[in-house]
């Protein structure tokens, strides 16, 4: 089947939009460049539920969910609904006006439909304003233009829908939330700040339903979903051009994360590392020496002509862990998206390999940034 890709926003639409939403900040937000901001620099006494919720004496935070799904008939599909809010001021001018501007709050939805060969994307971004946009303080409970995630005791549920896209999904852990780097304190760069707090719940059990453009109504799904909440004020280093992040599910109940900080001169940044969770939930911290990643291919975009890895070997010797992914599909890119200005490619990914010496399935999703233009130094 030919391939069919879906960009739901026309290039006019997306500058013009963005020209919309810089004005609004630069005229009703004096205090643009004001504030101060914590950053990630020490142990953290976490607390849930509550730290599910906004932090936001921090400038910059996200609240990212993906999923591997299945239909009755056993066609595979892959989700991406992200939120992100962006500290513009810590101090606005009027904070009890509900049109003051102090975050915007941006999120992305994607959807991959493996036997139709198809990806759609699109995204949205608010200032707060009266009921357009927020994140609880003590709950997960975040909102951006009718798209949601709200958790409801045990269970996080997923809504947002766009011009032929829906979903609407109920995510249930089945194991208790992961802290990854030291105490959750994830290092990004050699200096003080250069960090984020980082925690996931890499195995949530998923049930909903779930739609992409030219079907005739939702199809039924289940499968796993993983989610990853960060927030931090100064992330990346000037020298750092992009990274690969990988989440994966094997087949016998271990989850692996791992992210890899490329630098301008192709090195990779030795805070890079990663986390195995094993079935029961303990886990532990990989250090990047324990990490061997080797590129079987590449996938080039007719789009914005970046050119990614398309294919991948993880070994983790330590964890005897060796297994070889590959997209669902190559064109799994979100190119310029409107409401963060980047391109990267973020899909759903799946194979096969051993695991503690016995072959076991692989699925997961697959985050690369910076191969269609650099982003050192942002966060």
């Amino acid at each position: 089947m030919r391939h069919r890709f879906y960009v739901l926003r026309s290039a006019f639409r997306v500058r013009t939009y963005l020209l919309f939403l810089f004005f609004l900040v630069l005229v009703l937000s004096p205090g643009l460049c004001g504030g101060e901001w914590r950053q990630a620099e020490g142990p953290r006494q976490w607390s849930f539920p509550r730290d599910h919720g906004s932090h936001s004496e921090y400038r910059t935070e996200w609240w990212y969910f993906t999923g591997n799904l299945a239909d009755a008939a056993g066609k595979k599909y892959g989700y991406q609904l992200t939120f992100f809010r962006y500290g513009l001021t810590g101090r606005p001018r009027n904070p009890g006006n509900p049109w003051s501007v102090r975050d915007i709050y941006l999120a992305h939805f994607a959807i991959t439909d493996a036997s139709n060969n198809s990806f759609h994307y699109t995204d949205r971004a608010s200032r707060k304003g009266p009921g357009l946009a927020g994140a609880a303080e003590r709950k997960m409970d975040v909102t951006l233009l009718g798209w949601s995630a709200i958790m409801e005791k045990n269970t996080i549920r997923l809504k947002a829908s766009f011009e032929g896209m829906e979903l609407k999904l109920d995510l249930i852990p089945a194991k208790p939330a992961v802290l990854h780097g030291r105490g959750g304190l994830s290092k990004k760069g050699p200096l003080p700040g250069q960090a984020s707090y980082y925690y996931s719940f890499t195995d949530l059990k998923t049930t909903g339903y779930l739609k992409r453009p030219g079907m005739k109504e939702a199809v039924g799904v289940s499968g796993t979903s993983w989610f990853d909440q960060e927030f931090g004020s100064n992330q990346l280093t000037g020298d750092q051009a992009g990274w690969d992040w990988f989440a994966l599910h094997l087949g016998d109940g271990r989850d692996l994360m791992i992210y890899k900080l490329r630098k301008k001169d192709l090195s990779v940044e030795k805070e890079s590392s990663g986390t195995l969770v094993e079935p029961g939930g303990t886990s532990r911290q990989i250090s990047l020496s324990d990490i061997q990643i080797d590129v079987l291919g590449h996938w080039k975009s007719q789009k914005t002509k970046g050119k990614y890895p398309a294919g991948w070997r993880i070994r983790i010797p330590s964890a005897r862990i060796d297994v070889t992914v590959k997209p669902l599909i190559p064109d799994q890119e979100l190119a310029n998206t409107v409401s963060a200005g980047i391109t990267y490619w973020e899909g759903a990914v799946g194979g096969t390999g051993t695991s503690k010496g016995k072959s076991v399935k692989t699925e997961g999703y697959v985050e690369l940034t910076g191969y269609a233009g650099t982003i050192g130094g942002t966060f």
